[in-house]
């Protein structure tokens, strides 16, 4: 049976502030431990921008230290997703360095590389991914691609055969946008849920927070509970990532997932519920 670990992607958002994390709280205030008092599980999006640093990854290992079950998956550098331009010899040395005392620590679920839609499928696209293979196989690497070229039953058996895990995706069905697959190709199998904002996904004026505003249905969480039914006890160890961060949403999305798929109440942070008040029906009572 798989390990199933549910979580938001990122913690530092100035928007979470007395939704998600309690109004007024200091610059002493842990946003990271608190979370891992809720959540089993965080993506780590910083990593996507800059290298990792050892120094910062082993405080991360030390902050979670609360709950022996967490676990981080960490995206991978852009140089290797989306700028390959600026990708230089030492970059995979330089990201394996700076993320190994996660995996030390036995705190690294898994890797992402996150592709963009422009990332269609070709034969050199499909041959760049064995290199990706080769250069992370010491980590269990996941890939995620945006684009419906990619949907073909030989590249699930090419990610099989390189042992590279499949994100499943959930996000705005747009022109060919990839649809939510249940496929797993590893030991791990991946889920991210971007949200449905079909207004502003591909809108060049609009900002961050504006793609990512959106917040799933109970029954958009029902059908993302049945999908992970059937999907996880194909692999060992199953992530869904919530990345609607916008105003909490992620983490409030995450919660009701939780609570779904486990067949329980699950701990809610107070200001959360203040925020979004249907999470009292699946609160822990007390809390």
């Amino acid at each position: 049976m798989a390990v199933i670990r549910i979580g938001p992607a990122g913690w530092s958002y100035r928007d979470w502030a007395g939704v998600v994390y309690p109004a007024g709280a200091g610059r002493d205030f842990d946003r990271l431990s608190y979370l891992a008092e809720y959540f089993d599980t965080i993506e780590i999006n910083v990593t996507f921008y800059r290298f990792p640093e050892a120094r910062i990854c082993r405080q991360w290992a030390a902050r979670t230290g609360n709950n022996p079950g967490f676990r981080f998956t960490a995206k991978l550098h852009r140089n290797f997703t989306h700028d390959w331009s600026s990708a230089g010899p030492d970059d995979p040395a330089d990201y394996k360095r700076g993320i190994e005392p996660l995996r030390e620590a036995d705190r690294l679920g898994a890797i992402l590389a996150q592709f963009p839609y422009s990332f269609h499928y070709t034969a050199d696209n499909r041959r760049y991914l064995g290199r990706l293979a080769e250069r992370f196989s010491e980590y269990r690497l996941v890939i995620e691609v945006r684009h419906r070229s990619w949907d073909r039953p030989d590249v699930f058996q090419f990610l099989r055969d390189h042992g590279l895990g499949y994100c499943a995706i959930d996000q705005p069905r747009v022109s060919r946008s990839i649809l939510p697959l249940n496929s797993v190709t590893s030991p791990v199998g991946y889920v991210r849920l971007h949200g449905r904002n079909v207004r502003d996904w591909f809108r060049r004026s609009a900002g961050r927070d504006e793609r990512y505003n959106y917040l799933y249905s109970p029954a958009e969480i029902e059908e993302w509970r049945d999908r992970i039914d059937r999907t996880a006890p194909r692999a060992e160890e199953f992530y869904v990532i919530a990345n609607n961060h916008f105003r909490g949403q992620a983490a409030c999305n995450a919660l009701q997932l939780a609570a779904g798929v486990f067949r329980r109440r699950v701990s809610v942070p107070p200001p959360l519920i203040a925020a979004y008040p249907e999470l009292k029906k699946i609160a822990v009572r007390g809390r």
